[in-house]
């Protein structure tokens, strides 16, 4: 499946009868060796398998599993996107926690708080090529405080708008997985908040000990069969099953 059709699934509600099974396939033919997609420990905190990158679009599997030591972050979590997300949880709780941002000018300011105060940080620029990140330190001195949150459990989608900046956490426990569809948008960056005393700097996005990559996408295989059962064993004997919970 490409960009257009998994984005077509998830706007007709039905992504929950067709995404878990092509998936599983995924993973399981990178686990195996038959498929040449990567995959990369993203400093975000998830393994990425970049399955489609076509122009201004794009198509990743992201999964967070213990299974996989985490990649060190050189700056923090909190980010934007230079590209509007569209989302499908396979399993697990995802949490976007929209972050309110002031700029140093704004934090001096009498509605400043204390806690706001001590959470000083600088805009990096991410240019991103290949497996490599190039953070370029912008100077730009930031405050930010946590904003509105929503939670997305299994089955459910969700979108985030370009230029909104977020952090997501997992909820019950340390494993999910999302089909995350990527749209560029014209005029924007990705950006990372850091440390003001961080220079400009390049990231290397490394590929995990390989018995460990595929420990973690058999893991994450099982997972979607067993948050999917009736998807995933008509799936295996070549039938889709309709809303009602027939096969055809």
């Amino acid at each position: 499946m490409r960009y257009e059709e998994i984005r077509q699934e998830i706007h007709a509600g039905t992504a929950a009868r067709t995404l878990p099974a092509w998936a599983g396939r995924v993973l399981d033919d990178v686990a195996a060796g038959r498929s040449a997609v990567p995959a990369l420990r993203h400093p975000l905190g998830f393994v990425c398998l970049p399955v489609e990158r076509t122009g201004d679009f794009g198509v990743c599997l992201h999964i967070w599993t213990p299974e996989v030591r985490a990649a060190p972050s050189t700056t923090s979590l909190v980010h934007c996107h230079s590209w509007d997300l569209l989302s499908f949880v396979l399993y697990g709780t995802v949490r976007n926690v929209r972050m309110d941002i002031r700029t140093g000018a704004d934090a001096e300011s009498a509605e400043a708080t204390a806690e706001s105060a001590e959470a000083t940080q600088q805009v990096f620029e991410v240019v991103s090529q290949g497996d490599v990140d190039e953070l370029r330190a912008t100077g730009r001195a930031v405050r930010y405080s946590p904003g509105r949150s929503s939670a997305h459990r299994t089955g459910e989608s969700y979108t985030l708008p370009a230029g909104v900046f977020h952090t997501t956490l997992i909820e019950d426990g340390e494993e999910a997985a999302t089909v995350a569809l990527g749209r560029q948008t014209p005029g924007g960056g990705d950006l990372s908040l850091g440390p003001l005393d961080t220079p400009s700097h390049r990231v290397h996005r490394s590929r995990s000990d390989h018995a460990d990559t595929v420990r973690a996408l058999r893991r994450s295989a099982r997972r979607v069969t067993a948050a999917h059962p009736t998807y995933a064993r008509a799936a295996s004997l070549g039938r889709v099953p309709d809303p009602a919970g027939e096969t055809r």
